[in-house]
């Protein structure tokens, strides 16, 4: 049995990233670990069009330290660490692990495929290539199930 002393768990406050919490919270309390909570702010998205130059939504810091917060485990005997960080969200919680020296990361995944993923890349993916340590990913599916088909459909423009 691989003894897991700290897990990171990495979010982005969506429901594949609450279901990712409840695993981590349960592995955190059957091997008495500690839980490293973060959240990673990324910089403003820039890109230019035909026509104009485009900037992306810039988080808000606060609300994000808030929202982390609120990420408790069931359990108050969890130790849990929370930290807000800025940067690449991959590398960042790449270098995380490192830095922690944590021995299992345990992250939400969104599921995209095709396209999408090819166009907004996957933080998940890029993050299991590089681990330091083992990486578990947690998929929404029952989110994904209550969709309706037209919400599940990928528009795609050419």
């Amino acid at each position: 049995m691989i003894p897991f002393k700290t897990i990171l768990f990495a979010t982005d406050f969506s429901p594949a990233s609450q279901k990712a919490f409840e695993f981590a919270a349960a592995l955190a309390r059957d091997y008495k670990s500690r839980i490293i909570v973060i959240h990673v702010l990324e910089p403003v998205n820039m890109g230019f069009s035909e026509f104009a130059a485009y900037i992306g939504p810039e988080e808000d810091r606060e609300q994000a330290l808030e929202l982390l917060r609120m990420t408790k485990a069931a359990s108050p005997s969890i130790a849990t660490e929370y930290r807000l960080l800025d940067g690449d969200p991959a590398t960042v919680i790449v270098e995380t692990a490192e830095e922690t020296a944590a021995d299992l990361i345990v992250m939400g995944t969104h599921g995209r495929s095709g396209l999408t993923r090819f166009v907004m890349g996957s933080v998940a993916e890029h993050v299991l290539r590089r681990s330091p340590c083992p990486v578990m990913t947690i998929r929404d599916v029952v989110a994904q199930m209550t969709m309706q088909p037209a919400e599940m459909a990928e528009p795609v423009t050419i």
